[in-house]
């Protein structure tokens, strides 16, 4: 397993060993010790436990997000594609973060088999760029509905480069109903 920094270093694409032959491959797609330790080679500091898995399926162009827990329930999420394609997105939150308000992105692939580490404090989305495209993702909280909370997908004070083209965006109505980031109630 190997962990790539993004431009906001707290996010990070994690890379798995993928052993081939010509019967298929084989990888670890998740394995705690190693994932805790890359993490503190890294300087960044070993989530808590994972305690709930979610599984979506999603036809080309929908967009789910930008989505995040407050406290007592913020969640970090390791996400993956098991199926198709998405270009994944995580967005600083913290406040007095130096990089407050910026955006990591990164496309995973049921090819490529990378995945991206959003820690707390972050809101997170995903484009589909793929019918049928299955996007799996591991918590660090259950579920909470009280603390359920949206970013609008379209932000320009955030301003990310979703890849558009060819794709009509669906969006779920909390989606199209989320407020900017300055009135989220994040900071």
């Amino acid at each position: 397993m190997k962990l790539i920094p993004t431009r906001i270093p707290d996010v990070v694409i994690v890379e798995p060993a993928v052993f081939g032959d010509d019967r298929g491959w084989f990888m670890e797609s998740f394995n705690q010790v190693r994932f805790e330790a890359e993490l503190i080679k890294l300087g960044l500091p070993v989530p808590r436990p994972f305690v709930q898995d979610n599984h979506s399926c999603s036809k080309a162009g929908v967009l789910r997000g930008l989505h995040f827990q407050t406290q007592p329930h913020a969640q970090g999420k390791l996400v993956r594609v098991v199926k198709g394609a998405v270009f994944d997105v995580a967005v600083d939150i913290r406040p007095g973060s130096p990089t407050y308000g910026q955006w990591a992105g990164a496309e995973l692939t049921a090819d490529n088999k990378r995945q991206l580490w959003v820690p707390e404090g972050f809101a997170h989305g995903f484009l589909t760029l793929q019918d049928d495209t299955h996007f799996l993702y591991k918590t660090t909280d259950f579920y909470a509905k009280d603390c359920e909370r949206s970013i609008r997908w379209d932000d320009p004070d955030i301003g990310i480069e979703w890849p558009l083209e060819g794709l009509e965006v669906t969006l779920a109505p909390k989606d199209t109903q989320a407020p900017y980031l300055r009135d989220s109630g994040a900071r």
